[in-house]
């Protein structure tokens, strides 16, 4: 990796930590990350519900609230039409539990991700127009579904669209278009994601309502009982934590762990989690999130739907159970095809960008299967399964390139695409492969230098190890909650002395764990996994890279230092 060390002048360091009563160290990322006045930074830490900003400032806000309340008021039908990914089912689940308690449960519908693909679809439109819909919304698709719902018009349908996803140049005609991301839009956090949008469009229904009255003779929604939701989404759409989604997350993650809701309850359960354990967003990311997505990557995404929409906790236990089971059903057809991928991978690797396809890949977990090989190579990568002539595809990407601006270049070759800078998904007919594979790594190639292609990594502040106690750590930790947008902290020691040993690794196929003792901070446990190939570099002082966190065994708290590169001290 290439180390970018930070340029932080220290006077300023204790004016911001004077300013803010914050820990040195605290400050200093801070001032790393941009923040560089009490305002400013203050702001960042802002997780006060009151902070987030007004729905009404979201760019058709007012036509979609009023379109919801004449339907409420009518009894019209209104159907939810979600994506199948955790962002979709929790935007579905959200809308459904709150217009439910408004008295006025709506239809939901999920796309089967094999069967009918991405988005909205001709046929479904017609049959939900044909069961009596009035009112359709999309939640996290929609905005490049022109024909679809140009054809719901038709039918009679007046269609909402909730969506994140970048915005073509000709939008749908629907009622209302919810999307940050739309020019006019005053909203300020532009990276929501859907879920983020979802709850907005409740915030401010429910208080045209409440100007109304309407809640005089009924319960008011507890919007905020709902975050766990918002959360769950924000965290698993890899989109910034910072603004709106900080606080969003920030409450959503105490609902998660408060685990009230019997579906949530269960899945924790089906994840190995403590009833009580304290939820961060990593845990989301990595037990809660894949367990929702395994449903709709392999087989039905209603069924997390179910679960999160779920009444009872023997009901939510035995869907939480399915998906578990479909988890870990996906883990093993994802091991298969990135075992393949990476042998693709090698034989172009001297490509800035990679176009992988084969015929019978699981269109369900190419997407994760492209994340590993972006990991593995730094490249941007197009994952495409074949069957029966068609290809459908996801893609990831690196910082440096922008996903959704290079298929459109590649635009001519592919029946469907969309997405954003680090993610997208597509549609091609298998014929065309070897031409978006030629097109793709051309473009990668004219937009990507050869220094975009090493790795970073994004020092926050170097220290020394007397530096590092509970206490600095735990300041550390309330910058949180860390995920895309505001990751979690890399500190630097330099010329440490240390004894090395290697920890294999449970995994099959594993390279083994790298184990330090620093002689400089004995009490220190630094752990870097997957990293034994580097015991032998450890022969004399070198520089470590790490996030810092703490460990609890046998109920005692250790501090711990998770490397993230080891190289020998200059």
């Amino acid at each position: 990796m290439r180390w970018l060390l930070p340029d932080v002048v220290e006077e300023e360091v204790g004016s911001l930590a004077g300013e803010l009563s914050l820990h040195p160290l605290a400050a200093r990322v801070l001032l790393h990350r941009g923040y560089r006045t009490p305002e400013s930074a203050s702001a960042f830490l802002s997780d006060r519900l009151a902070d987030l900003p007004d729905p009404f400032r979201m760019k058709g806000m007012v036509a979609g609230v009023e379109r919801l309340v004449r339907a409420l008021h009518r009894r019209e039908k209104v159907t939810l039409y979600g994506d199948y990914d955790v962002d979709g089912v929790c935007s579905t689940s959200l809308m459904f539990l709150f217009l439910k308690e408004l008295g006025v449960p709506p239809a939901t519908y999920i796309p089967h991700r094999l069967d009918e693909g991405y988005g909205l679809n001709m046929s479904a439109v017609e049959r939900i127009a044909a069961d009596g819909t009035r009112v359709l919304v999309t939640l996290d698709c929609g905005i490049t579904s022109v024909a679809e719902i140009t054809r719901a018009k038709e039918l009679g349908l007046d269609v909402i669209v909730v969506d994140h996803h970048t915005v073509p140049p000709t939008l749908p005609p629907a009622v209302a278009v919810l999307n940050p991301h739309q020019p006019g839009c005053e909203y300020p956090t532009k990276a929501l994601c859907a879920a983020g949008v979802a709850f907005n469009l409740c915030m401010g229904l429910r208080k045209r309502l409440r100007d109304d009255g309407y809640f005089a003779t009924r319960k008011e929604p507890n919007l905020r009982a709902m975050m766990d939701l918002v959360a769950m989404a924000t965290v698993a759409d890899v989109v910034p934590l910072t603004g709106a989604n900080r606080i969003l997350v920030t409450h959503g993650l105490q609902e998660l762990t408060a685990a009230r809701r019997p579906g949530v309850r269960a899945l924790k359960e089906a994840a190995g989690m403590d009833p009580d354990t304290t939820i961060t967003a990593g845990q989301v990311g990595f037990r809660l999130g894949p367990r929702i997505n395994a449903a709709g990557r392999l087989h039905d995404a209603s069924l997390g739907l179910q679960l999160l929409c779920s009444e009872s906790l023997e009901s939510a236990r035995s869907l939480a159970s399915v998906l578990d089971r479909a988890n870990a059903e996906r883990q093993g057809i994802e091991s298969g095809i990135l075992t393949q991928a990476l042998a693709q991978a090698e034989e172009r690797k001297d490509a800035r960008g990679f176009v992988l396809y084969d015929e019978g890949w699981h269109p369900g977990v190419i997407g994760i299967v492209a994340s590993r090989v972006v990991e593995r190579y730094h490249r941007p990568t197009v994952m495409v399964g074949v069957k029966d002539g068609v290809g459908k595809g996801s893609a990831r990407s690196i910082e440096a390139f922008h996903l959704y601006d290079a298929l459109s270049g590649c635009s001519e070759l592919l029946t469907k695409f969309g997405g954003h800078k680090h993610a997208a998904g597509l549609t091609i007919d298998a014929d065309k492969l070897p031409a978006l594979r030629e097109a793709f790594e051309k473009i990668a190639w004219q937009r990507l230098t050869p220094e975009d292609l090493i790795p970073r990594c994004r020092v926050d502040a170097v220290v020394s190890a007397r530096e590092l106690d509970a206490t600095a750590v735990e300041a550390l930790q309330r910058l949180g909650p860390f995920g895309q947008g505001n990751p979690e902290p890399v500190l630097v020691l330099r010329h440490q002395v240390a004894r090395s040993r290697v920890l294999p690794a449970k995994a099959a196929g594993g390279s083994g764990h790298l184990k330090l003792a620093l002689a400089d901070a004995p009490e220190l446990d630094a752990i870097g996994f997957g990293m034994a190939d580097r015991v032998r570099m450890v022969d004399g002082p070198v520089d470590l890279a790490f996030q810092a966190g703490f460990d609890t065994f046998r109920g005692q708290r250790k501090l711990s230092l998770r490397l993230k590169d080891v190289r020998v001290a200059a």
